[in-house]
């Protein structure tokens, strides 16, 4: 895997072997400590340019991932919730000085639909293509959130994940014959993470296997190790545990820091404790649990609960100070198809800062 230059960026090393020592319990104490004094250095960084998040798809999700543990031993029967995909844009200055534009979550929905898991979540309805008009409703793609904005597709520099289950990034950058939508952008992304993708490929049988990543040419694609800093005031965290290399977006903006990722999915996963769900409170009553996991893989549990804790601590209070500033990259969201699932506090789209040309 060839490296590629990251010389405007730098690594974070307050992390580094805090999650080496033997046992869970002290590992989940050490990240909690330094986690809160990244949050003291990253509070006193300057605000990002611009910062927007977008609605893109509603799309159904497994009742049981979505709140890992919790409705076992429940009466609640209803199988889906639903989860708002967004997409995040973020403009900012790099560590040399030169303004950069980062895309983070830039689902192609099309592309997406064909993974091996929505295609057949799609198929177990009666009439598939209604049910995803119905089920998966399309507010607006990356496309058209990015002509709302005001921003062509040759000013993205980066585009990156959390993870990469269901992505398809051949329509974003191409192949070797062709350049792709973002003719300048790069993918950045965690080496484990792309290890990984390509030891699952190919994998007709995984449901979250992403599609096309060996088509991608090699100086498309940063990988780094760790966690990185691009620039002042935005951050990528490794968080591992819903996948190895799964890493989250940190940003410093005028309501604090926000984080994103998909380890959990809304206000009620990573504050279960206060949550207005009767099952989900009373499950982190019982237990004692302080987040509650997205459960659709666990490769590692530990280590992903683990990382919600460092995200929930970087983040701090949100404008609801019971809940963290985490806006996940897909949010549970009430509606009239999933009867019985509430939400306690919706983080929603945010616009900050001004766009820059």
């Amino acid at each position: 895997m060839q490296q590629h230059s990251i010389d405007s960026m730098q690594s974070i090393r307050d992390f580094d072997r805090a999650r080496h020592l033997p046992e869970p319990q002290h590992r989940l104490r050490e990240i909690r400590n330094r986690a809160l004094a990244f949050r003291e250095r990253f509070l006193d960084q300057p605000e990002v340019l611009f910062y927007r998040s977008m609605n893109l798809v509603r799309v159904p999700y497994p009742t049981w991932y979505a709140y890992s543990g919790v409705f076992a031993q429940s009466a609640y029967k209803f199988p889906f919730v639903h989860i708002l995909n967004r997409l995040f844009v973020v403009q900012y200055k790099d560590f040399a000085g030169s303004k950069r534009t980062l895309l983070f979550s830039p689902s192609d929905l099309e592309g997406n639909r064909k993974t091996p898991f929505f295609n057949r979540l799609a198929h177990g309805f009666p009439g598939a293509r209604l049910a995803q008009r119905i089920m998966a409703p399309i507010f607006r793609d990356v496309t058209q959130a990015l002509k709302e904005i005001g921003i062509s597709p040759e000013q993205v520099d980066y585009i990156s994940y959390d993870h990469l289950h269901t992505q398809d990034l051949r329509k974003w950058l191409g192949s070797e014959s062709q350049r792709g939508f973002f003719p300048n952008a790069k993918l950045l992304v965690h080496q484990q993470e792309w290890i990984s993708v390509h030891h699952l490929l190919p994998c007709q049988a995984d449901w979250y296997c992403p599609r096309g990543m060996q088509d991608i040419p090699d100086n498309r694609i940063i990988p780094f190790a760790g966690s990185l800093e691009l620039g002042p005031g935005v951050a990528l965290l490794h968080t591992p545990g819903h996948t190895e290399g799964n890493h989250s977006l940190v940003v410093r903006v005028p309501d604090g820091i926000r984080v994103t990722s998909e380890n959990g999915v809304g206000a009620d996963a990573y504050a279960p404790q206060n949550s207005r769900i009767n099952a989900i409170r009373r499950y982190a009553q019982s237990t004692g649990v302080e987040v509650i996991l997205n459960g659709n893989t666990l490769e590692n549990s530990n280590d992903q609960y683990i990382s919600m804790v460092l995200e929930k601590t970087v983040a701090g209070p949100s404008l609801n100070p019971d809940y963290p500033n985490c806006a996940s990259s897909s949010e549970c969201t009430p509606g009239w198809l999933t009867p019985g699932i509430e939400v306690s506090y919706l983080i929603g789209e945010a616009n900050f800062g001004i766009r820059q040309p």
